[in-house]
Formats: C-alpha cells, sequence, structure tokens
C-alpha cells in the first residue's frame, strides 16, 4: 500500500470516528484529544490531515453532501428517486439536523474555510441539478401543473420536518412507530403532485421554473469556479 493511499485511508476513518463521536455527543461538539484517543493516534498526527476542528467539522459535512449525491444518481424510476430524497433525512434525522447545525455555525462564525465551502456548495449544485431532473420526471408522470420550484420546497419541507421531529425526544413520547411516520410521510409527497392535476393529460406541462432554476445553478458554479480562494 502506497503512502498516499495510506494517508487517504487514515484520514477517511477519522472522518468515519469523528462523525460518531459527534453523534454520540449530543451537543455537536467534540474535542480533537478525545478524537486521537479513540483512533489511538498522537494529536499532531490529526493536524496533518486538518487545520483545525473546524475544517475537520466541514470535511465531515462535505463526505456526507457526496454521499447523498451518489444516492441520488441511482438512475431508476423519478418516484423512487422521490422517495429517497425525502428518506435521506428521514433514516437518520439526528444526523441531518446535527450536521445542519454545524454548518450554519460554521458559516457564521468561522474563518479560513472559503476554499472548503465553495467545494461544498458545488457538491450541492450538482445534486440539486440531479434533483430537478428526479422531481421534473415525477411531475411528468403525474400529469401535474405544481411548478419544480414549489415540489422541491415542499420536500425539503417535510424532510426537515419530518427529521426534527423524529429528532425530538419530547415528540417521539406520541409518536408510536417511526417506520409508519415515515411511510406515512413519504406517501404524502409523492401524492402531493396528483392534488395539481393538469386538465389535459396529453398534454406536456412546461415548467418554466426548471430552466431557471438550472440557470442559476449553472451561473452559480461558473463564478464558482472563477473565484480565488
Amino acid at each position: 500500500m502506497s503512502r498516499q493511499h495510506q494517508f487517504k485511508v487514515r484520514e477517511e476513518s477519522i472522518l468515519a470516528m469523528a462523525e460518531q463521536l459527534l453523534l454520540e455527543s449530543g451537543n455537536g461538539d467534540i474535542t480533537l484529544d478525545s478524537l486521537a484517543d479513540q483512533l489511538d493516534l498522537a494529536k499532531g498526527t490529526l493536524y496533518k490531515h486538518f487545520s483545525s476542528k473546524d475544517e475537520l467539522y466541514l470535511r465531515i459535512i462535505i463526505r456526507y453532501e457526496e454521499h447523498l449525491f451518489e444516492i441520488n444518481r441511482i438512475d431508476d424510476c423519478a418516484s423512487a428517486g422521490v422517495a429517497r430524497m425525502i428518506l435521506q433525512q428521514l433514516l437518520n434525522p439526528q444526523k441531518a439536523m446535527l450536521l445542519n447545525q454545524i454548518e450554519e455555525r460554521l458559516a457564521a462564525s468561522a474563518t479560513g474555510l472559503n476554499r472548503l465551502f465553495g467545494e461544498l456548495y458545488d457538491i450541492r449544485r450538482q445534486r440539486m441539478k440531479r434533483l430537478i431532473d428526479i422531481i421534473s420526471m415525477h411531475l411528468q408522470d403525474s400529469h401535474s401543473n405544481m411548478s419544480t420550484r414549489d415540489y422541491l420546497s415542499s420536500i425539503w419541507a417535510m424532510g426537515q420536518g419530518g427529521a426534527g421531529l423524529l429528532n425530538s425526544s419530547f415528540y417521539q413520547r406520541y409518536l408510536g412507530r417511526r417506520d409508519t411516520l415515515r411511510y406515512a410521510l413519504v406517501k404524502q409527497m409523492l401524492d402531493l403532485p396528483s392534488h395539481y392535476l393538469n386538465d389535459d393529460v396529453d398534454e406536456v406541462v412546461l415548467d418554466e421554473d426548471i430552466q431557471e432554476l438550472v440557470e442559476q445553478i449553472d451561473t452559480e458554479s461558473e463564478e464558482h469556479r472563477n473565484t480565488t480562494y
């Protein structure tokens, strides 16, 4: 095994353990000392991979975003793609909520992370384009007049709200079975376009939002590539 490969393997182990400790902490923070102890590494070794704890956190978020992107690239029917979009947040609500909170904290207070935030947003824009394709196909399959923008926003709201509910110790006492709630939320989102039916089922619904969204994403991607961090 080459040194470069060993370095990458060790870095992946660090990220995986750091994420596990974050989820176990309950407060969205860990110490590098505890991380080094768990990995049986010298603390200085961590700094060979990450210049700061904030960089470590952001790299965990980037790793998670890359994972979501790969899941969304699965090429099957549009309804399955929509279901996966929602379940990404509902199957692991603690991670979804925690990483979102950490990202907001870093964006508001951290310094020296512009390049990594640029990398994160670039991956997220790529994923967004894929989600737009999936949503557009599902709306067409459903002969729906609902706009892509409204449906995407509704899916996001349902995923975030559902994750918050599933992650709340107070509400969990009254929820009953989590699997039935997840099923109900996914079914609601899959059925939502049918409440905005197109009168002429043979007519292709033209959604100007699609082109506008894609152009916006492409413009932001080009600006990112031309920016020096």
